[in-house]
């Protein structure tokens, strides 16, 4: 009997196929030895290049589209889906279109709004902030969102720094408007979440727009033809002085409505935001990012760690928004059964430590921390899309082709870059701390801030590498490895972190000052165990002969402060060190730290629970490091 390859033989294969076969495997190997995050880079460039040439096709075709634009058109297509979901009631794309024309046309009629107008709100966590920010936008307004923890002083210059025309206020910030009304401008014309009023001269909102037509305004109240105009004001404290308003255009509210889709959330998901929506980050990689997407919001009043996984479990999220402090919280709440009984697959954020980051992902399960870096006015964002842990992001070279950016040489005693004989920056090796500089062009511009030159081209930096050239100073120090993964160092200036905020030194200095019996205040942040940012510490000097009023203090730096700006540490000091440019030295203050075992100034702690400073004991120190005192 003939065997059965006889009848029918294999087909021999041509000489050249194994040879093939082994180099496309060698090549393999070398991709993966050498090149091990190629694909991975190529997927996320391809996404960025995709979404720049959909803006770009839009721009050619002549039409410029908005996030705006994009919402109402999903209001048409898909009006029953749910957009907000915020206490367990549900708003949907058509609902909140339809409250947002109300409030348009409220103001329409009683106050004349008009393109280009700017309106100021102070507004907490609630689907009314989306209504009126929506509303404003469909009359072409300029939106800036107040930050609510601001107070007095700080809070009225905020409010003139960016001209509103109207000041819109939530029902549950009015005692806070309370504070500023006797000093606020007379022609801002103030409204009130409310349907009756107790103030003088302020009109009521809510009565006005349950009585309002839903109807559009006519659609070149908002049209824009140009992307790079202005849309929002964000107010930031950047690297000094009280907060700036960032001008944020239509192109930067694109590009941060991108990010959820840039990640991979998709239309499906549902994303939990408890950050403050006066936040970039809430407001347009949040609600900017459900429109980009086409996907559900479930909206928080305000974080609560002990009801978080409780509220993502009861609404079925699949995405949650963090901060540092926020993750660190979540990770400090009791062990319970159950925690990783839930379908949230990406965390969206930044800040958080190493070691809290793998402690959240063995807690609580396989979620995805898609960590990333952005400055609210700046010109440039990494993005972890590896998921490696620490990492803000990574670069490549194309990246770099269409994103320029270096990290330059930086003298801590000085606070200045370092320049060569030449007069030019030096970029630093890698593996070694640079401060984060972009290059600033036409298709990476800087907008700068509302109200202020000076300002804006204080955060520019000339003639650095060549004559002529430009770039925006974020700030911020960083440091890229080998693998071309970019880590956060620190901050730079008068500025540091705290609880998901910059605090401004000079701000608070500004405040302790006013004290009579201080003749300086020496602001800067130091460092403590198991906590994200740095806490604020004082260096203070007394007038002559005038003792230290701990009571006083107190009180001066809650009333006129944020909660989050407020020294938890002060240090009475004989003398003010002095840099060589005559600058306050803060570098060998934050070195040494709080430690009342190596430093023999007197040293003060704001204990909250005795909502009282107090001398700030070895047995108070170990408390704190141990974690019993929370801070």
């Amino acid at each position: 009997m003939r065997d059965w390859d006889d009848l029918y033989p294999l087909p021999v294969p041509p000489s050249w196929v194994p040879g093939a076969a082994v180099g496309m495997l060698s090549l393999h190997f070398i991709q993966k030895l050498l090149f091990p995050y190629f694909w991975a880079d190529l997927r996320y460039l391809l996404k960025v290049l995709t979404y720049g040439l959909r803006v770009e096709m839009y721009r050619l075709q002549g039409r410029v589209v908005t996030v705006l634009d994009k919402f109402v058109k999903l209001a048409e297509k898909q009006p029953h889906k749910p957009f907000l979901i915020y206490e367990g009631i549900i708003h949907t794309y058509r609902d909140v279109d339809q409250r947002s024309n109300r409030v348009a046309q409220v103001f329409l009629q009683h106050e004349g709004l008009k393109k280009g107008d700017t309106v100021a709100l102070l507004m907490g966590n609630e689907p009314d902030f989306i209504h009126v920010w929506f509303g404003l936008a469909k009359l072409g307004c300029v939106v800036a969102f107040l930050n609510f923890n601001v107070r007095l002083r700080s809070l009225l210059h905020c409010v003139s720094s960016c001209g509103p025309k109207i000041l819109v206020v939530g029902a549950d910030l009015l005692g806070t408007l309370e504070e500023i009304l006797p000093n606020l401008q007379r022609d801002v014309s103030v409204w009130v979440m409310t349907k009756d009023s107790t103030f003088p001269s302020v009109h009521t909102l809510l009565d006005k727009i349950e009585a309002a037509s839903e109807d559009p305004v006519p659609i070149n109240q908002c049209s824009t033809n140009n992307l790079k105009s202005a849309v929002l004001y964000i107010f930031t404290s950047g690297t000094t002085g009280l907060p700036k308003a960032a001008v944020i255009s239509h192109m930067q509210v694109l590009k941060g409505a991108a990010g959820l889709w840039a990640f991979g959330a998709t239309a499906e998901d549902i994303i939990y935001i408890t950050l403050p929506l006066y936040h970039s980050a809430a407001s347009l990689l949040g609600i900017g990012g459900c429109i980009e997407l086409g996907a559900t919001c479930v909206l928080k009043k305000k974080f609560s760690a002990s009801q978080f996984w409780s509220d993502c479990r009861k609404y079925n999220v699949t995405v949650i928004q963090y901060i540092g402090e926020l993750c660190r919280y979540l990770c400090n709440q009791p062990v319970k059964e159950g925690e990783k009984n839930h379908k949230v697959r990406l965390a969206v954020g930044n800040g958080v430590r190493n070691d809290i980051w793998r402690e959240f992902l063995d807690r609580f399960g396989s979620i995805k921390i898609c960590e990333f870096y952005g400055a609210t006015e700046g010109n440039i964002c990494f993005m972890n899309h590896t998921g490696k842990i620490g990492s803000v992001g990574r670069t490549n070279f194309f990246y770099k082709l269409f994103f320029p950016f270096d990290l330059i040489k930086y003298d801590f005693q000085k606070d200045e870059p370092i320049r060569n004989k030449h007069g030019w920056c030096e970029k630093v090796k890698k593996g070694e701390a640079g401060l984060l500089i972009s290059k600033v062009n036409a298709k990476n511009p800087f907008f700068g801030y509302a109200g202020n030159k000076r300002h804006t081209e204080k955060k520019l930096l000339c003639d650095v590498f060549k004559s002529g050239d430009l770039y925006f100073n974020t700030g911020d120090l960083m440091v890229q490895d080998h693998d071309n993964f970019l880590y956060f160092w620190d901050r730079i200036g008068d500025t540091f972190r705290w609880k998901g905020e910059n605090v401004a030194t000079t701000e608070v200095s500004d405040v302790i000052v006013m004290l009579d019996f201080i003749q300086e205040a020496n602001v800067y942040g130091v460092s403590v165990p198991d906590c994200e940012g740095k806490a604020g510490m004082a260096s203070l000097i007394l007038k002559q002969n005038m003792p230290l009023d701990l009571e006083q203090m107190y009180k001066q730096v809650v009333t006129y402060l944020p909660s989050y700006a407020c020294p938890l540490f002060l240090r009475v000091q004989e003398k003010m060190e002095m840099t060589g440019t005559f600058k306050q030295q803060k570098f060998q203050l934050v070195n040494e730290g709080f430690n009342p075992s190596t430093i023999t100034d007197p040293l003060y702690f704001l204990d909250k629970s005795e909502k009282a400073y107090v001398s700030l004991t070895r047995e108070v120190h170990e408390r704190i490091l141990s974690g019993k005192i929370k801070l």
